[in-house]
């Protein structure tokens, strides 16, 4: 994972060899193995390339890459399969060796394409004075542009900055496909146009809407074109199945609430020989995801004996993101069988405190404050002062603890509770997350940009057994739930649309989910979990499980029907009850803002989608 970055100018005088140093802050923070600059100049342009890379697999490899032609390559991404790495290779190396080698736009294309992971990438072809940019189909990997000073500069970026008093200027480049910007003719005309070479749309009207669509908000000096050659990527996953069964009219119509919401009732489903072939088809392509996301790392080779291992300070080199969901522990389970079983698993376990007036009378003051301004707490502290933490996560969090521990009892599970105060939550957004989460801007976002952010940064408390200690994650790898509910119906709006539109309406919502997941989550969780030199890895976005989940039915992924904590994302509580968890296969869906208790901790009249004033710099 890394921060790419690249900064061009048109015009002399408002070029400078170095970036704004809040930017540059902020793209470090990302990268923390190595930081680089590079300076490219013509006579009509000059370009700043600036690398900043966390080191996960490979030899260390600094970034940005130039090569005897003088083109220059920015990579920030994963290649988990599709492209051959091998263990001890570099995949921005590899990368970039493939694109030396390519001939012609398609080469380009088809190479980008085969890629199954999360990129962002920058690429500057010297000889043509071409600059290639983009993200991949899901946008797991965030990347900014802002063009200013009428078309004399533009600046792309995995980050951006706020300033006091001026609007946000940053917009999040679409994941719509990869742009081409041709230098030589924007410093001549000084219009910026970005020919696009789409992923591969149904038809000729989605490719005029995705165009008009992209341009809404960008300055009249810049314009967004389809390729002349009509060329395009082909799509990594194959299109939605929008099937509908024969007895639509009846399963539309239905009520089966009576039913209760019970280990048991998900017993009966799997009783039926096709159900459970296609639960253990999921549970085999998401092991896979989950497989590579956990190995896809360098892991210390100097390992501790064994028989000292448990009370030496391992430290773990994978996080979940950790509720106690559904989504959250079928990730846990399936990680603990790719983990080296001497390696601890770090569960990540957020919790805004509850209000003022439900603080224990003999709390501590001196451990509020370190707990609350980002030093690690210190020792010796009852547990039982933690009283103003216990939201529903956390309460959820310690029971799913106990069935990992009882499914898999040899592996070491580092529960971690992040505790964070009203005074810590309001002087971090101002200092540091606001600038992450735009140019997103919602209440939502706010909140759950905010909850991540602290869940990521890994200090907190760690729970062994009637002890806790103050404990700070180390590892790199973050594994995320994000994409469950997306596909698997798993949102109470997902339960209105079929309830008035039946399967069909399920069908376009879940369509739509998946359409729009590369603006309206996953580029504000990169950037977050990103600013503590973390990566983010998407399990249920694996190529393979979307397309696999892609082909089948809607009726075999959720049966909404049925109620809440059984219909919603049913193949997925099928799967946990396989791998022999019990309890949370039927917990309801809760989202993280109302389980960590984060929403409404400032203002209680306010919607998810309200403009958020506390994410603006005054």
């Amino acid at each position: 994972m890394c921060g790419i970055c690249c900064s061009v100018s048109f015009c002399a005088e408002h070029f400078s060899k170095n970036l704004e140093e809040d930017l540059l802050h902020n793209l470090k923070q990302r990268g923390p193995n190595s930081s680089q600059q590079l300076l490219k100049s013509d006579t009509d342009y000059q370009c700043v390339f600036s690398g900043h890379v966390l080191h996960l697999r490979g030899v260390l490899t600094i970034q940005p890459m130039e090569d005897e032609r003088g083109n220059v390559f920015l990579w920030n991404g994963e290649v988990f399969s599709g492209i051959k790495v091998e263990a001890e290779e570099n995949d921005t190396q590899i990368i970039f060796n493939y694109l030396y080698a390519c001939k012609s736009e398609s080469d380009i294309l088809s190479l980008f394409a085969k890629v199954q992971g999360p990129w962002s990438f920058i690429y500057y072809q010297a000889s043509s004075h071409y600059l290639w940019f983009g993200r991949d189909f899901f946008g797991r990997r965030s990347l900014l542009w802002h063009f200013s000073n009428m078309g004399r500069s533009f600046c792309l970026s995995s980050v951006g900055t706020q300033t006091s008093g001026l609007a946000n200027q940053w917009q999040e480049v679409p994941a719509s496909g990869i742009f081409k910007i041709d230098l030589k003719s924007t410093a001549i005309s000084r219009c910026v146009i970005l020919k696009l070479y789409p992923w591969k749309h149904i038809s000729e009207e989605e490719d005029v809407n995705s165009l008009t669509q992209i341009s809404t908000g960008l300055p009249t000096f810049v314009s967004v074109v389809a390729n002349e050659a009509r060329l395009y990527l082909e799509n990594p996953v194959v299109p939605l199945n929008m099937m509908l069964p024969e007895t639509a009219e009846e399963m539309q119509c239905r009520s089966s609430s009576s039913v209760a919401p019970t280990r048991e009732t998900l017993q009966v489903f799997l009783a039926d020989k096709h159900m459970k072939k296609v639960v253990q088809q999921f549970i085999d392509v998401l092991s896979l995801a989950v497989k590579r996301r956990v190995l896809c790392l360098a892991r210390d080779k100097n390992l501790v004996p064994k028989e000292v291992l448990k009370t030496s300070d391992r430290k773990a080199n994978v996080a979940i993101l950790f509720s106690g969901g559904i989504d959250s522990m079928v990730i846990a389970t399936l990680a603990a069988r790719y983990i080296p079983l001497d390696e601890p698993i770090d569960l990540l376990n957020v919790a805004f405190m509850t209000k003022e007036k439900n603080r224990p009378k003999n709390f501590n003051e001196k451990r509020s404050k370190a707990k609350y301004l980002c030093e690690m707490p210190p020792q010796g502290v009852s547990k039982n002062d933690d009283i103003s933490y216990n939201v529903p996560d956390r309460i959820t969090g310690r029971a799913g603890l106990k069935e990992l521990q009882a499914v898999n009892p040899s592996r070491i599970w580092n529960f971690i509770e992040v505790n964070v105060s009203l005074e810590e939550l309001q002087k971090l957004r101002r200092t540091r997350i606001c600038h992450l989460v735009q140019p997103l801007d919602t209440v939502l976002d706010d909140s759950i940009g905010c909850a991540v952010w602290f869940a990521s940064r890994g200090i907190g408390w760690l729970v062994i057994q009637d002890e806790i200690i103050p404990y700070q994650s180390t590892a790199k790898v973050i594994l995320t739930g994000i994409g469950a509910d997306e596909q698997l119906a798993g949102y109470s709006r997902h339960r209105i649309r079929f309830q008035t539109l039946g399967l069909e309406g399920l069908n376009k919502e879940i369509a739509m989910e998946l359409g729009r997941i590369s603006s309206r989550n996953l580029g504000r969780d990169d950037r977050v979990i990103g600013d503590h030199g973390k990566e983010a890895r998407f399990p249920f976005l694996d190529e393979n499980v979307v397309s696999f989940l892609n082909t089948l039915p809607v009726w075999e992924k959720a049966n909404l029907t049925l109620p809440r904590g059984i219909g919603e994302k049913l193949l997925l509580r099928l799967a946990a009850v396989e791998l022999g968890l019990t309890s949370s296969a039927i917990l309801p869906k809760r989202a993280m803002q109302f389980g960590s208790r984060i929403a409404k901790m400032e203002k209680n009249n306010e919607k998810a989608s309200d403009k958020c004033g506390r994410l603006h710099i005054s």
